[in-house]
């Protein structure tokens, strides 16, 4: 996927011109999914370019002062994107600059001008612009003006609620994840650093790579079975994420054993997605009360990881491992 940043880095327009979306897209949700999935098909049907513009953080913290715990990291946002078959991200800093443009100023200097935007696609709930004016209904005018075909795409709803980052968000918070998975079509995920650590892991038999996931939100503290796709296959695996109250660790961390893996991650980037939680966090006597009970947790993630396939279509239309009954229809 091709990765702009910033709207000094627009490109020449593209010779099939471009169907495009924008948005935030945190988390990348199966509703998410439904605006892409229109984008891609459209793309395909005109001989266009399937565009996602997107913000490198929350436009809320210019908005308001402060934003909300992301479900996805940037990183992860493209990564998605990307697996959903967009082809070029614009990706732009919600600058105090950027949000004084109106919403018919940014369709006609990003989208139409910049990028050369044939048909633009929106949520049923997408607003941008000046005062978040920019709607669907708000542009259609101006769309038709430019030559613009405006598509709205409404809401996705699981047990009449529509699906959104902030119920998504809130799900992880509380710790349901299969409410959290439903939502998104996959485990929940994080896409993390593989950055140096104590070792401590390795001392008592069972090494861990410890994970920066760049951004705040994650399950709550407790021994999860994941599965860890690396290189292209997943692996599965056991993750604690919380203080390592046995030794007296400073700091909030997120740690993996892959099961019968030995191998350097160090700098690799990991997609770990949550399966189970499998208890919380405990203090033990010493390593050797721990090492037994990690013994006991990877036996546990071994059974959790043999009954995935069950819940989970591995791999998935979209994603390395998807939920069977999303609602996406596969193409």
């Amino acid at each position: 996927m091709l990765r702009l940043d910033g709207l000094g880095a627009l490109p020449a327009r593209s010779a099939g011109g471009r169907v495009a979306t924008v948005g935030v897209f945190d988390g990348v949700h199966l509703g998410h999914f439904v605006v892409m999935r229109q984008v891609v098909e459209r793309a395909r049907a005109l001989g266009a370019a399937p565009t996602v513009v997107t913000f490198a953080g929350h436009p809320k913290e210019v908005l308001v002062g402060r934003a909300p715990a992301t479900v996805t990291s940037l990183a992860h946002r493209l990564l998605l994107f990307e697996r959903a078959g967009i082809g070029t991200t614009l990706v732009l800093d919600f600058t105090p600059e950027l949000r004084e443009l109106t919403a018919a100023q940014f369709t006609r200097r990003v989208l139409v001008d910049g990028l050369g935007v044939r048909e633009l696609v929106l949520g049923f709930d997408s607003k941008f612009g000046k005062d978040r004016s920019g709607t669907a209904a708000s542009l259609q005018p101006l769309a038709a003006e430019l030559g613009v075909v405006l598509v709205e795409v409404p809401p996705l709803r699981l047990e009449e609620r529509a699906v959104s980052s902030s119920a998504i968000r809130e799900a992880v918070q509380l710790g349901e994840l299969d409410r959290a998975a439903a939502m998104l079509g996959r485990p929940v995920s994080l896409l993390g650093s593989v950055i140096r650590g104590h070792g401590r892991g390795r001392e008592i038999g069972f090494p861990t790579a410890n994970l920066d996931p760049h951004h705040v939100l994650r399950p709550p503290d407790g021994v999860y079975a994941v599965m860890v796709l690396l290189d292209g296959r997943l692996r599965p695996a056991v993750a604690n994420i919380g203080e390592r109250p046995t030794f007296g660790s400073p700091g909030h961390s997120v740690e993996v054993h892959l099961l019968d893996f030995d191998g350097d991650l160090y700098g690799r980037e990991l997609e770990v997605y949550f399966l189970e939680r499998l208890r919380g966090e405990g203090t033990f006597a010493g390593a050797a009360e721990l090492g037994r009970q990690i013994g006991r947790d990877v036996e546990a993630a071994r059974r959790s990881a043999a009954a995935a396939p069950e819940r989970w279509v591995i791999p998935g239309a979209y994603l390395p491992i998807e939920h069977p009954g999303s609602g996406v229809t596969r193409g």
